[in-house]
């Protein structure tokens, strides 16, 4: 039983709590046992969620700092902690294309002290192509969705294509000519690259790096082509003309940079890929203390200190409907169902 593999302390809440039942009349026995065994498994989430928050929680990124996904997890780190009473950290815990920000995580206790945040990547790509002991759906309990935004495809300066539509004629008329930054094997970007490739029917090369800052660098020196990234991180470099941002990969268009059009709007109907943020907690943490973080994380949403700082981010905040930890491992479950199968159909290796 969980119960009593999860120490000495719960399972004489147990056993206290069958006292209490006393033992009844003979003829009523059966039933008494019954709600009595069903008052004593109750009693350790019931306690959790009464006691929980006593300590520090820790937030886990699975990215270097300075990323979107953990600007986002600091930005949400103080309205939580005036919400739950207790001290909320950012921890970064990077390597392996994300998984051991992962796996630690899962494999922490499951009492809401030790959570996960994370993204498309890393929660969808990375552990499709790394060798890992857990399963990113059963292994996780989702707690809220925490924003979204889209992909864009852009390209050097250097480049002499200035939009979708441009792009796709050039690569036709120059193929395998391009070079395409990635930031790891079933990351956003290499995920993005492959299915514009088989939409539009073009080709280009990869060229692995080990992260944005190094792409962003070699983008506006001349030195690689394209790449598929989050739209928000590279905001400031739109703006400063440094590099041209070519299409987005959303249904609609991108709000700080309306004039970009849609893989749909250039002849690509149904080709999107949504770039979202979440936050988990191991399975098996009660449901009453996963209901306590979602009540924080909603709080935090509706801070207009977090709102202005993430739509400044280009993020969308999502719905109250889609903020429940239902709604997020409902769209959690539709994302590795539409992924997994084009990314191990690509034979893609961790590197």
């Amino acid at each position: 039983m969980t119960t009593i593999r999860r120490g000495s302390v719960r399972l004489t809440r147990f056993s206290a709590a069958l006292r209490q039942c006393g033992r009844g009349q003979y003829r009523r026995w059966f039933e008494r046992v019954i709600l009595c065994v069903i008052a004593g498994l109750a009693l350790p989430g019931a306690a959790a969620a009464q006691d929980y928050p006593a300590r520090q929680i820790v937030l886990i990124v699975p990215f270097p700092a300075g990323g979107s996904t953990d600007a986002i997890a600091r930005i949400i780190s103080e309205p939580m902690r005036q919400a739950l009473g207790q001290t909320v950290v950012v921890q970064n815990v990077t390597g392996a294309g994300s998984t051991i920000g992962v796996g630690r995580a899962i494999q922490s206790a499951p009492d809401g002290y030790t959570l996960s945040v994370g993204n498309w990547t890393s929660h969808v790509g990375a552990s499709a192509v790394y060798k890992v002991p857990w399963h990113i759906l059963n292994d996780l309990e989702p707690v809220a969705m925490l924003s979204t935004t889209t992909l864009i495809i852009v390209a050097r300066t250097g480049l002499p294509v200035n939009g979708g539509k441009e792009l796709i004629a050039w690569l036709k008329a120059n193929p395998d000519q391009a070079t395409a930054a990635t930031v790891g094997a079933g990351s956003g970007a290499h995920i993005c690259g492959i299915y514009f490739e088989q939409k539009t029917g073009t080709k280009f090369r990869y060229v692995p790096y080990r992260g944005g800052a190094p792409v962003m660098a070699d983008l506006m020196a001349n030195q690689v082509d394209l790449f598929c990234g989050e739209a928000s991180q590279m905001l400031p470099h739109f703006r400063a003309n440094r590099i041209k941002p070519l299409v987005v990969m959303s249904k609609t268009r991108w709000r700080p940079l309306p004039e970009v059009p849609t893989m749909g709007e250039i002849g690509a109907s149904d080709t999107y890929i949504a770039f979202w943020q979440g936050l988990w907690a191991p399975k098996g943490t009660p449901k009453p203390v996963i209901a306590k973080l979602n009540e924080a994380v909603v709080k935090a949403f509706a801070d207009p200190t977090v709102i202005k700082r993430l739509n400044d981010l280009g993020q969308a905040i999502p719905t109250r409907e889609q903020l429940t930890p239902e709604a997020l491992a409902a769209f959690h479950k539709s994302e590795i169902e539409k992924w997994w199968p084009l990314i191990k159909g690509a034979n893609l290796k961790a590197e």
